[in-house]
């Protein structure tokens, strides 16, 4: 291509196609030159929808919470019809000592909950309060005063609370390790609400306060929702990327592999991709590398090393999603909840399981169930060295303790999918390695990184964070 680009995405997965796609709608009276290059021959990422028959399901992430960026995103691109919310009455459920016990979600109903003992639900309360001990001790010391999940939480709340709860609600975010993931960079919100209010409890309703002050005037195009809800659409999660690479239309490449980047006198990046065609060369004002931390730690290697031994630090552990249809005949009892987590130490490997045809109807044919479980994570990276088969097997048999009847039938097997960098880990010392990437990139300005290693994993995160980068390109463009 001979034509300087105004901006080079890298990555469409659904934070880099966010972004060109706020940034087509911002320069709509003075169009960009904007290209988004793909090294897979699909869009999307990790969002990966399959159906089989009468079957649908997820291989990656399966639902969204309908945040306001999410939601203007899907009604723009003509999804609007098309979306679908789950019931936000049915329950949560975490396996402990051999029960399915719902999740508290109001006060009420943590006085009543089985899952904590009295004893927790004082020690909770009280800690709640801000009656908690200062941050001291060795352990912090060595980590620069940093605190884990598992420290703040126990600090807080108490251990029951945080083995109970926290931990098995990491594992369903994160796939990740509470003792190892930083309270400040997993738990930002948290962590702020309880410096603002010296407790947790204050801490919510200063920000509770301060958020309603704030609050941006409501679209009356948005679907309206309620707190809880989680959303998809009527085709799967993957109609949204379509969606988005359809109106952005030839600016998408796919098999398009980002080689190398480097810097000219102009001032401007020269990206190098290995394509179907053979190599291409662009030039672009700017560019964005909305790809995985180990990707980035590659392209940097030659020219900012500094930088790339940061990059090379983010940990990605391994995670097996297993899709598993059973007749309605082998569930031992009703099912009616969005799905179950599993703390560690209850003598089930699987780390928990979505009850995908409860969560979003008409996803499976009569009288079958659909139950999306994940397995490895963080706390078991020996989940990579087994086969399918065997992978199989054991969720199969940790599913006989939690929801199977003992005359179940074997499973019909819908995936197997291995994910042998899942989910980026926000550990001790996340903060400090981005500052470090950041100090590190001012020597090369028109340069943005913007993927889910930075400001949280969930869709809802990477598709605000690709419409306020989208906005700070283009203001920079506007100057």
């Amino acid at each position: 291509m001979t034509e300087v680009l105004d901006v080079l995405v890298v990555g469409a997965g659904i934070t880099g196609l966010s972004l060109a796609h706020k940034l087509t709608k911002l320069s709509n009276n003075s169009p960009l030159k904007i290209l988004v290059a793909e090294s897979q021959n699909r869009v999307g990422g990790n969002i990966t929808t399959v159906s089989q028959g009468e079957f649908l399901w997820e291989e990656g992430p399966n639902s969204f919470s309908p945040t306001p960026e999410l939601l203007k995103l899907a009604v723009d691109v003509g999804l609007k019809q098309d979306l679908i919310f789950a019931d936000r009455k049915l329950p949560r459920y975490v396996y402990w000592n051999g029960q399915l016990l719902p999740v508290p979600m109001s006060p009420k109903t943590m006085l009543q909950s089985q899952l904590l003992s009295s004893w927790g639900k004082l020690r909770a309360m009280v800690g709640a309060l801000g009656f908690v001990r200062p941050v001291v001790g060795m352990d912090i010391s060595q980590q620069g005063g940093e605190e884990t999940v598992s420290q703040f939480f126990q600090r807080h709340l108490g251990v029951e609370v945080m083995e109970r709860l926290v931990e098995p609600f990491v594992s369903g975010v994160y796939a990740g390790d509470p003792g190892q993931l930083s309270v400040a960079a997993a738990f930002s919100r948290v962590a702020r609400m309880a410096d603002v209010g010296g407790g947790l409890l204050a801490g919510a309703i200063l920000s509770g306060k301060r958020n309603s002050k704030s609050k941006v005037p409501v679209d009356p195009n948005i679907p309206k929702t309620k707190a809880g809800e989680l959303g998809s659409f009527r085709g799967g999660l993957e109609a949204l990327p379509k969606a988005i690479a359809t109106y952005l239309g030839e600016a998408v490449r796919l098999n398009w592999r980002l080689v190398g980047i480097r810097r000219t006198e102009e001032q401007t990046y020269i990206a190098e991709f290995s394509t179907p065609n053979g190599s291409e060369q662009i030039e672009t004002r700017n560019i964005v590398l909305s790809t995985p931390a180990y990707v980035c730690a590659d392209l940097f290697k030659p020219v900012l090393p500094e930088i790339s031994s940061a990059f090379d630090e983010f940990y990605y552990p391994t995670v097996a999603c297993v899709v598993l249809a059973y007749p309605v005949s082998s569930i031992k009892a009703k099912i009616d909840g969005f799905g179950n987590l599993i703390p560690r130490g209850q003598g089930i490997r699987t780390l928990g399981t979505i009850w995908s045809s409860t969560l979003f109807p008409g996803r499976t044919p009569p009288g079958w169930q659909i139950f999306t479980n994940f397995i490895g994570g963080a706390t078991d990276p020996e989940i990579s060295q087994l086969d399918s088969e065997a992978i199989v097997a054991r969720v199969h048999q940790d599913l006989g303790q939690t929801l199977l009847s003992r005359d179940a039938e074997k499973p019909k097997v819908l995936a197997v999918h291995l994910w042998s960098r899942a989910i980026p880990q926000y550990n001790l010392g996340h903060n400090s390695r981005l500052a470090q990437i950041n100090h590190g990139l001012k020597s090369w300005p028109g340069v943005y990184l913007c993927s889910n290693y930075i400001g949280g994993v969930a869709l809802g995160d990477c598709v605000r964070r690709g419409t306020e980068v989208a906005t700070e390109i283009y203001r920079s463009l506007d100057t």
